[in-house]
């Protein structure tokens, strides 16, 4: 059997490989190791994942790419959970970004991008990252992710700084109030997946004029703060993957192509592709 996990700041998805050729699917919440309560994991998992994957004897490998897994003691944190669920796999745990590079570029050298809940960048030689842009983290960065736009559209409502059509429209959807939105800011894990959702508004009226720019903007920022200082990221191929950049593809493109990038893959997510990437060196 072969597990293989991708797993975001907002959801994880699941793929179990049989050695009959099956191919079960599952959908758990995100697994992040600075946030997540080991113990509410465990019963989530437990209670979600295993239904879903219709076993409670894996025997094989299990490689986990997620956010939060550069430091060894994240990965090893990580092992732990996965070895209370699985604990005769061999487990394998490795950031999402390396999981991205794998998925869009396999065995190629090229850059890898996420542009979802967060955001990040890396270079990749064909076999492993050997350069990371910095990643600063919702807070401080994040630039272009859905948690970015999510937060920017709610500090310019809170602030009165959208045009009143589009203030108006905000306000109808979701009746915010500076006390509740600093609740979550600040008194609630996860954040950045909190200002994530506030992002599907700005999908919604992409034709608004003031919507287009600050979506333009903020996919400008990250290219430039990520991507444009990685060795190389003029003249290799630069793929993205994550629901920002696929759902916002057009605007990506537009933007990637004024700065000379050659912009070439978008996926929604890059689970399928790590799949056949792990399935072809398993067989």
């Amino acid at each position: 059997m072969l597990l293989i996990a991708d797993s975001g700041a907002s959801k994880t998805s699941w793929r179990l490989a049989l050695p009959s050729g099956e191919v079960i699917q599952a959908h758990t919440q995100g697994i992040h190791p600075y946030f997540a309560d080991k113990t509410m994991l465990l019963t989530h998992l437990r209670e979600t994942l295993l239904p879903q994957l219709n076993t409670n004897r894996f025997q094989g490998k299990i490689y986990f790419y997620g956010t939060g897994c550069s430091t060894q003691a994240n990965q090893q944190w990580v092992r732990e959970l996965l070895g209370n669920i699985f604990p005769t796999a061999e487990i394998v745990v490795e950031t999402d970004m390396l999981g991205a590079a794998r998925a869009l570029c396999a065995h190629l050298p090229g850059i890898a991008c996420i542009l979802g809940t967060g955001s990040h960048a890396a270079l990749y030689d064909g076999k492993q990252i050997i350069h990371y842009a910095t990643n600063l983290g919702f807070w401080l960065g994040d630039e272009g992710s859905g948690a970015y736009l999510g937060k920017l559209l709610v500090t310019q409502y809170l602030n009165q700084e959208l045009p009143p059509d589009l203030h108006q429209l905000f306000e109808e959807r979701y009746p915010l109030t500076p006390q509740e939105v600093l609740y979550h800011a600040y008194q609630q894990p996860m954040p950045a997946r909190y200002f994530a959702t506030f992002s599907q508004f700005l999908h919604q009226y992409l034709q608004h004029p003031y919507v287009y720019q600050m979506v333009w903007q903020s996919f400008s920022k990250f290219l430039d703060k990520r991507v444009l200082k990685l060795p190389q990221a003029t003249s290799l191929p630069i793929h993205c993957t994550g629901s920002i950049a696929f759902y916002y593809a057009d605007i990506l493109r537009e933007v990637a192509a004024a700065k000379g990038l050659a912009l070439q893959q978008i996926t929604k997510e890059p689970i399928e592709e790590l799949l056949l990437y792990h399935v072809q060196r398993w067989y």
